[in-house]
C-alpha cells in the first residue's frame, strides 16, 4: 500500500499539487500517492477525519481552509502559529500537526531560484491578509534592512505591526518618495485586474517585483516593467512550498528546478 497524501480545497480541481508531488515522488523513489479532495465548505474537519481513517498520512490545505486547518491542528510549528494559518498537515494517529510552508517557499524561490538575496534589502510587502501574514516570519529571518507592509485598510496592517516585531506599517500614500529593492504583491488585485495604488518611483535600481499569483502577467507586473524593475510570478513559490511540505512528510529534499521548468513548459 502506498502512503496516502492529498490536497484539500474548494475549489481544488485546478490544483497543480498532485502533479508536483507525483514528480517529487518519482524523483526520490517514494512509495506514495497524492490526490485532490474537494471538501464541502462546511465540512473540512469531517473530510480530514475521513481521510485519516482511510490511512491518510499528510495533507496540503488551500483556499479557503487554511485558517480552519490552523484551528483543527493539535500541534503547531512556530511559523504556523505566527501566521495563524496552516497549509501542511502531518497526520499521525490522533495528532494533527500543522505547519505553514508558504513563506519558506517564497524565500527559497526568490533567493535560490531567482538569485536575489534579501539580506540588507529594503522590502515592501503589499497586503495584510492571510497570504501576507504567512510569509512575514520567513522574510524577517532572511535579515532584510527593513520590511514595510502596505495595505488599503490601515487597521489590518496596524494589527500585523502589533503582532510581528520588526515590521513597519504604511499606507500606500505614505510610500511616495520612498524606494525599495524588493516589492512583493500578496494581494488578490491580479484576480480582478486591479493595480495596488503604488506611487511611481517606488522601485530602486535593480529592484525585483514579485507577484504571488502565477499563470498571467498581472497589472502589478506590467507596472513594474514600465518602472524598470525585474519581474517574477509565484509559480516558483508554489513548487518550493510543496517541496518544503514534501520534506516535512518524507525527510527528502526534492529537486525543484526541473519541476518549475516542466510547469512553465
Amino acid at each position: 500500500m502506498s502512503d496516502r497524501y492529498a490536497v484539500f480545497g474548494n475549489p481544488v480541481a485546478h490544483s497543480k499539487s498532485p502533479l508536483i508531488h507525483s514528480i517529487f515522488a518519482q524523483q526520490s523513489g517514494q512509495n506514495m500517492s497524492y490526490e485532490a479532495i474537494l471538501a464541502p465548505l462546511d465540512g473540512f474537519a469531517a473530510a480530514v477525519q475521513a481521510f485519516i481513517c482511510s490511512g491518510g498520512r499528510g495533507a496540503n490545505v488551500t483556499v479557503p481552509f487554511k485558517e480552519e486547518a490552523f484551528r483543527l491542528a493539535t500541534r503547531l510549528s512556530e511559523r504556523a502559529a505566527q501566521a495563524e494559518a496552516v497549509n501542511t498537515l502531518v497526520l499521525n494517529g490522533t495528532e494533527i500537526a500543522g505547519d505553514n510552508t508558504d513563506g519558506a517557499g517564497l524565500v527559497s524561490d526568490i533567493q535560490g531560484n531567482l538569485g536575489f538575496s534579501m539580506a540588507g534589502k529594503r522590502i515592501l510587502l503589499m497586503g495584510a491578509g492571510g497570504a501576507a501574514r504567512g510569509v512575514i516570519l520567513p522574510i524577517l529571518a532572511a535579515s532584510p534592512a527593513n520590511l514595510t507592509i502596505a495595505n488599503r485598510t490601515r487597521e489590518k496592517v496596524e494589527a500585523l505591526r502589533a503582532h510581528f516585531s520588526g515590521i513597519e506599517a504604511s499606507s500606500y500614500a505614505a510610500l511616495t518618495g520612498r524606494q525599495f529593492n524588493l516589492v512583493i504583491n500578496a494581494t488578490s488585485s491580479g484576480l480582478s485586474g486591479d493595480l495596488p495604488p503604488l506611487p511611481a518611483g517606488i522601485f530602486a535600481d535593480s529592484a525585483l517585483a514579485y507577484d504571488m499569483m502565477y499563470g498571467r502577467e498581472t497589472p502589478f507586473m506590467s507596472f513594474a516593467k514600465q518602472q524598470g524593475a525585474s519581474v517574477a510570478d509565484g509559480l516558483g513559490m508554489l513548487v518550493e512550498q510543496a517541496a518544503e511540505a514534501f520534506f516535512i512528510w518524507r525527510g527528502v529534499r526534492p529537486r525543484t528546478a526541473p519541476v518549475i521548468a516542466q510547469l512553465r513548459g
